[in-house]
């Protein structure tokens, strides 16, 4: 069982976010009664560190009162031939926790890079024809407002 790291503060979340976290889409596909076969892009927030720092990962999901399950996958070799440390992740996509959490945690608080792509996957949710309709429910009340007018996190 990995050390406990005391709380940790939301500017330091959002800091370790910045150089570690990404905002990004998952794929599926399936395949319809009719046969066809469909993509659907799964808005999802994710943060990945070396398995040294699975206390610190624990204290991230703690910090945003999350209970997602953290993964460490169990190879790791790499195609190239370079063999590193297995990584740790907590991989954010339930709706609720995307809506009611992460964005809110993040909204107007991340700067220079990480802001623009939190910025432009918000604007991929409501406008990417792959995005499942259910998701584009947080893209409409960012667009409304809703977001600059309940701030959550400080």
């Amino acid at each position: 069982m990995p050390k406990q790291i005391q709380k940790i503060s939301h500017d330091y979340i959002r800091g370790l976010v910045d150089g570690e976290g990404c905002f990004t889409f998952c794929t599926t596909k399936y395949i319809t009664a009719s046969g066809k076969t469909v993509i659907k892009k799964i808005p999802t927030f994710s943060i990945a560190m070396n398995e040294r720092d699975l206390p610190l990962i624990l204290a991230v999901r703690d910090g945003l009162g999350l209970k997602n399950k953290i993964y460490t996958n169990k190879n790791n070799h790499h195609r190239d031939g370079y063999k590193r440390g297995k990584l740790s992740m907590l991989i954010v996509r339930e709706f609720g926790n995307l809506k009611n959490v992460v964005v809110p945690f993040f909204y107007k608080k991340l700067h220079g890079y990480k802001g623009t792509q939190f910025s432009d996957w918000l604007e991929a949710i409501g406008n990417d024809p792959d995005v499942p309709e259910s998701f584009k429910f947080i893209y409409k009340i960012y667009k409304a407002g809703f977001y600059d007018k309940n701030p959550k996190f400080e």
